[in-house]
């Protein structure tokens, strides 16, 4: 296979896998193509690379700049603003789980609270059921928060070691 087929595979596959984690195929496609780039690319180029419209570009870009996984870059010499990504996968898996724990798991985790304080009688069969069960939702939220701060705290090197102790 050849590079830019591969490249091409690769950016195509990373869209598909990036609709899969809750993000939207057109800016996985712009991560996975400023991952390979040897160099920081502009808007423009990411748009001829990609058959994309500037709008599309620029509001994906933005979006993977707040994810905190593509940043701009500024050339000595250029008007045009520069974008790469980050190239450290353990960085960016760390950056996504983060992300991911503060839109997704923390309002849920607030959400819990909230709703485990019904009002009226807390004691027939259906408000007890529904707080039992609200309860142990909240239970396994906060459980998984802990895992999540844990791993995001974890340094490379101890969770890499922990993980091939586990396997062996």
């Amino acid at each position: 296979m050849k590079l830019e087929e591969a490249k091409q595979q690769f950016i195509q596959s990373w869209g598909v896998l990036g609709t899969q984690w809750g993000i939207n195929r057109t800016m996985a496609q712009i991560h996975a193509l400023l991952l390979v780039a040897p160099e920081p690319m502009s808007a423009d180029e990411i748009m001829e690379q990609l058959q994309i419209s500037r709008g599309n570009a620029n509001m994906n870009i933005r979006d993977l700049m707040t994810w905190g996984i593509v940043e701009k870059v500024l050339k000595p010499g250029e008007r045009r603003e520069f974008f790469t990504a980050e190239k450290d996968i353990w960085k960016v898996a760390m950056r996504i789980i983060k992300e991911r724990k503060r839109r997704e798991l923390d309002p849920m985790i607030d959400i819990m609270e909230q709703i485990k304080e019904i009002d009226g009688d807390r004691k027939d069969a259906e408000s007890k059921q529904f707080i039992e069960t609200v309860t142990q939702i909240q239970k396994f939220a906060r459980q998984a928060d802990k895992a999540l701060d844990g791993l995001i705290k974890a340094d490379e090197h101890w969770f890499s070691g922990t993980l091939l102790k586990l396997f062996k």
